[in-house]
């Protein structure tokens, strides 16, 4: 007779979570076999999704620690498969909920997810500073978040997460690299060095597709997307992929980048999208007296924010204003967020408290199902 119980071998095995796709390897079919002798000795199979996981050392550390943990457990022997094409095949329909083709999951009507697009009229504002600083703000909160890369020429936002793993594929399902709790996919992940990428539209609206289709996301709670600036191929593709995304447009004070930035939000109008709010970015410079210098002027933040509430006809708030501050700089070129690495900074503090406001914003009805039917005679 075995020294320890199989229910509490399993149990102990539940509380093992597959590093990439954070669920219960015992959820996942991972576990082939797990068996104990009479000393206590235990004995367990794990199937990796893939050849070569790249965590697989730390598959194989929780799970020896989980059984450890069992009364009765004197030692752990954990031996590492590959999951075969139908396990596999298997596992991409559960993680897709049940459904075997490609679709995206925040398009459908009863998604949870909030979807925000950060936009900017033009280059230069800071607009995947605030992305970047945004999602590990977010994920502070306890949210569960996303971050796509979608400034595919311009991409930056690995190196501001500070992200230095690469995706894991299962077959076409794409596991994305996770840091500071924030899932992140980027076309940067996938060009060697530092090459240009050299696409025409058709190319862009197949990479978006496959980022927000291809990708597993689990539950999130939301999902940003760095755009590129301009309302160029990119906008237009994540209008029609996701039309619930709300745009969040960033601007600075400087009159020239709001007038701009107020083309980017009203891109809205066409797409039938809805504006979430306003970042002004760069609104001063705090000198060690406390005294603020305007070096970019003044008020760019509250025009954009009037101008498209006149357009929309609904209104837009300035959601917060970001000043200048090194080490929002410095955290960037690091990847370490400045809402983490120096939460108590005054860029620090101002993108947490825009990040905090996300977070308790309502989840709104647009594009979801209602369940109302039309009663009966």
């Amino acid at each position: 007779m075995p020294a320890v119980p199989t229910e509490a071998l399993a149990a102990a095995l539940a509380t093992v979570n597959d590093p990439e796709i954070r669920k219960p390897i015992t959820e996942l079919g991972m576990v082939a076999s797990c068996t104990s002798d009479d000393t206590g000795h235990v004995a367990v199979t794990i199937l990796l999704t893939v050849p070569g996981c790249p965590l697989k050392e730390t598959l194989t550390r929780d799970t020896t620690a989980a059984l450890m943990a069992v009364e009765g457990v004197t030692g752990v022997d954990v031996t590492l498969g590959v999951m075969s094409d139908e396990q596999r095949a298997a596992l991409k329909t559960q993680l897709r909920g049940g459904v075997a083709e490609r679709e995206i999951p925040f398009a459908k009507p009863g998604s949870l997810t909030r979807v925000y697009a950060v936009a900017s009229g033009k280059g230069g504002v800071g607009k995947s500073s605030v992305t970047a600083n945004l999602a590990a703000g977010l994920a502070a909160e306890g949210l569960r978040v996303g971050v796509v890369d979608a400034d595919i020429y311009g991409f930056s936002i690995p190196r501001m997460l500070g992200v230095t793993g690469q995706p894991t594929q299962v077959d076409d399902l794409i596991m994305p690299p996770v840091s500071h709790g924030v899932k992140v996919i980027s076309i940067g992940m996938f060009v060697p060095g530092n090459q240009p990428v050299v696409w025409r539209g058709p190319m862009l609206h197949r990479a978006l597709q496959q980022f927000l289709a291809d990708v597993f996301w689990g539950d999130l709670d939301v999902l940003l997307l760095d755009l590129p600036p301009g309302t160029g191929d990119v906008a237009i593709s994540i209008a029609q992929l996701i039309p619930t995304a709300e745009i969040l447009v960033v601007t600075t004070p400087q009159q020239a980048a709001a007038e701009v930035a107020e083309r980017a939000g009203s891109i809205a109008l066409q797409t039938h999208q809805r504006i979430a709010g306003v970042i002004e970015n760069m609104s001063w410079f705090e000198l060690p007296d406390g005294t603020r210098q305007e070096l970019f002027g003044a008020g760019g933040g509250t025009a954009v924010a009037e101008s498209l509430t006149r357009t929309i006809g609904a209104p837009v708030p300035l959601l917060g204003q970001i000043p200048l501050d090194p080490a929002l700089r410095i955290g960037a070129d690091e990847g370490a967020p400045v809402v983490l690495a120096a939460p108590e900074s005054a860029a620090g503090v101002a993108l947490r408290g825009i990040a905090r406001g996300l977070a308790t914003r309502a989840r709104g009805l647009a594009g979801r199902s209602l369940g109302l039917r039309p009663s009966g005679r």
